[in-house]
């Protein structure tokens, strides 16, 4: 059995890994979610947890996921930056996955629209033949494309309510079947992870 400590920005990638994380590895797989407040606390106080985690875990066991919207962020230097943290605070490079939202966690929403439509009945069963959502992560800021299509749709009236949007798409997500390549790749990542544990 392994288990996976997931670092994270915010609530609402918090809320959304709990529902999606299992459905990625399995039950065999334990993960706890850590949630931070916001990207540059979670920068600021990476070095040191990854140092803690350096220090204590057995790394036959353990796992360790960053994960991190890109923002306005240039990916590759992002990336590259959070590798050398997790270098320097001597996690070995198998046991530590780095993975850059593109650009925001809405994005993995916008890219599975039948969870959208479970979640929200009145979103357009269709909403991925439309030119603007065919790409979830080309949609521009992606929080707002996703509050604008809500609201235009009677829900989150007032603005969007992330952690909420997050505890009401994710669990319907079908993890196999997601046309955002971020969440591909976090996938596919995450399983590489747990299985090369074994």
């Amino acid at each position: 059995m392994s288990h996976l400590e997931i670092l994270v920005e915010e609530p609402s990638a918090e809320a959304a890994l709990l529902a999606l994380v299992p459905k990625i590895v399995g039950p065999d797989v334990s993960f706890v979610v850590r949630r931070f407040q916001g990207k540059p606390d979670l920068l600021k106080r990476l070095s040191g947890v990854l140092r803690g985690y350096a220090s204590r875990l057995s790394w036959e066991e353990f796992r360790i996921v960053v994960v991190l919207d890109r923002d306005a962020d240039d990916c590759l230097k992002l990336k590259n930056a959070l590798v050398r943290i997790g270098e320097d605070a001597g996690i070995a490079p198998g046991a530590i996955l780095h993975r850059i939202v593109i650009d925001e966690l809405e994005s993995w929403f916008l890219g599975d629209v039948a969870a959208l439509c479970a979640a929200y009945a009145r979103v357009p069963k269709d909403l991925d033949r439309q030119a603007r959502f065919r790409d979830p992560e080309g949609t521009g800021k992606v929080s707002r494309t996703l509050e604008h299509l809500l609201q235009s749709k009677g829900y989150h009236r007032d603005r969007l309510a992330k952690v909420a949007a997050a505890r009401d798409i994710a669990p319907h997500m079908d993890v196999e079947n997601n046309r955002s390549q971020s969440f591909q790749v976090f996938r596919d990542g995450l399983r590489r992870l747990v299985s090369e544990e074994n």
